[in-house]
């Protein structure tokens, strides 16, 4: 079986270790005591409190198996060794689309370094996987879960 490494950047890796050590140290003690304090009422068939510590154990459990996953799976990759005249990951990138004649800016970032408001996509999302590997020049289209959509690259840059 191969297993799919997942590309980030050393920042991206420590934000992700940071959010699991926090959620198995911290989060994780809490919920257990909330369970722990909920059993304490007695009869857990009818004890909503003990019910709902339990699903947000799971919830926390089941994050952190994600998270150790993509951490063992982790790639670092260093972006200035990244070619500077093509779409990859940390590239920020201005597109017009052609769809709705609108100039967008997207950095493409790795696990941990996402944040949609900012416009920071990750590099497995719809949008990065039809930029990557582009020049500016090129016109790409991406088929997302809104539709279609149709890009002109305007400019590649790197912060």
């Amino acid at each position: 079986m191969v297993t799919e490494r997942v590309p980030m950047t050393r920042e991206g890796y420590e934000k992700l270790k940071a959010e699991m050590a926090n959620l198995r140290d911290h989060e994780m003690i809490e919920v257990t005591k909330r369970v722990a304090t909920a059993r304490e009422l007695g009869d857990l068939s009818e004890n909503a409190e003990y019910h709902a510590a339990r699903e947000d154990q799971g919830m926390l459990q089941a994050r952190v198996n994600v998270l150790s996953d993509k951490l063992a799976r982790a790639e670092i990759v260093d972006p200035t060794k990244l070619p500077r005249d093509v779409i990859v990951m940390g590239a920020k990138v201005k597109v017009m689309d052609l769809e709705y004649d609108e100039e967008e800016t997207f950095q493409i970032v790795s696990e941990g370094e996402d944040d949609p408001d900012k416009n920071k996509i990750l590099t497995t999302s719809p949008i990065a996987r039809g930029l990557i590997g582009k020049k500016k020049g090129d016109t790409v289209e991406i088929e997302a879960p809104r539709g279609k959509m149709k890009f002109k690259i305007l400019s590649i840059s790197f912060d």
